[in-house]
């Protein structure tokens, strides 16, 4: 514990909830925002609250698949824990690098990507290319990463379609109807957040923690007071707000009135519910977007901003490369100047 990096490692993995609050945070309350169902901080404030109660109600099987399907348990144990701790520092540094540089830019990007490419370009340089589970990745994390955003896009455009033809004829006073309905469907949103985003830190300090553990086995024991502190830094994240991302969700993709802000979050919330408790790890961008997209593409397909649609999905398409390269150089530089 002495070690400088073991409190550095855990500081940056608790700094990456920290930023993922802070920057994924406008996804989760853009709709609400932009179709003025709630004022800016009231959102916020009801989102940080859901966010911290999130990963303390859903479990922790996505930190159980961040911390046992990236990297072998096995060979974790074989490395000694200063070098494990460079790879996690590595990791984390060039996972918060990319976040914040997309955030700055106002492009939502995906968390679940970047710290992916980091753990796996830093640890083909700490311990080796055999190192890494490349099939439990494309099963466990690149598969629920690509199958997240379609299942988004389906039901936020067979939500509304349904609403349209249940309300189509309805009083435009119907609006307030959803405007009080948005309200509980954004709490829901912002816990299953809250649980996904947040478990992916977990995971990570569970790696930190068993450094130097022999037989310790897939399964990482994941302490209360990591629970906790990684849920408490993800709901300051979010009660600080991600202005430009609210911006580029909620206006810069399809023109947002109470009934769709609705649907995109319902679409958004059952997603990422699903993926939390079957311990996939999904990045709220990779739901929230795609599910504005469906709802507006079933107004119509004009309706859509597809020009900013592709700027996202290219900040998605960099991040992992991106985040590997720059884990990777990292872990170099560091284990040569502070490794012996």
């Amino acid at each position: 514990m002495a070690d400088p990096f073991f409190h550095i490692s855990v500081a940056l993995t608790l700094c990456f909830a920290f930023v993922n609050g802070f920057s994924d945070g406008g996804n989760v309350v853009a709709a609400t925002i932009c179709s003025r169902a709630m004022s800016p901080w009231k959102a916020l404030i009801w989102a940080s609250i859901a966010e911290f109660v999130g990963p303390i109600l859903l479990g922790t099987a996505v930190a159980k698949t961040m911390s046992s399907s990236v990297l072998k348990p096995d060979m974790i144990e074989t490395v000694l824990p200063h070098t494990l701790y460079i790879i996690i520092s590595s990791a984390m540094a060039g996972t918060l690098f990319w976040k914040l540089a997309t955030w700055y830019v106002g492009l939502p990007s995906s968390g679940s990507h970047a710290l992916i490419g980091g753990l796996v370009g830093a640890g083909i340089v700490g311990i080796g290319p055999q190192s890494i589970l490349v099939n439990m990745i494309a099963w466990k994390v690149v598969m629920p990463m690509v199958v997240a955003p379609m299942v988004a896009v389906f039901l936020g455009y067979v939500i509304f379609s349904t609403i349209r033809a249940l309300f189509g004829r309805a009083h435009r006073r119907i609006g307030q109807f959803f405007t009080v309905l948005q309200r509980p469907v954004m709490a829901l949103l912002a816990a299953s957040h809250g649980s996904n985003t947040s478990q992916k830190s977990m995971g990570i300090i569970a790696m930190i923690l068993a450094a130097g553990i022999s037989n310790v086995g897939s399964e990482m024991p994941i302490p209360k007071w990591v629970i906790y502190s990684c849920a408490a830094a993800i709901a300051i994240g979010v009660l600080t707000g991600g202005w430009r991302i609210v911006k580029s969700v909620g206006l810069r993709i399809s023109k947002m009135e109470p009934v769709h802000a609705f649907a995109a979050q319902l679409a958004s919330a059952i997603t990422m519910t699903g993926a939390s408790l079957l311990g996939g790890p999904v990045a709220v961008s990779q739901v929230v977007g795609p599910a504005v997209l469906g709802v507006g593409a079933s107004r119509r397909a004009s309706g859509v901003r597809w020009s900013f649609a592709t700027h996202i999905a290219y900040a998605w398409i960099l991040t992992f490369p991106v985040s590997m390269v720059i884990g990777a150089g990292l872990c170099w530089c560091l284990t040569r100047i502070f490794t012996s």
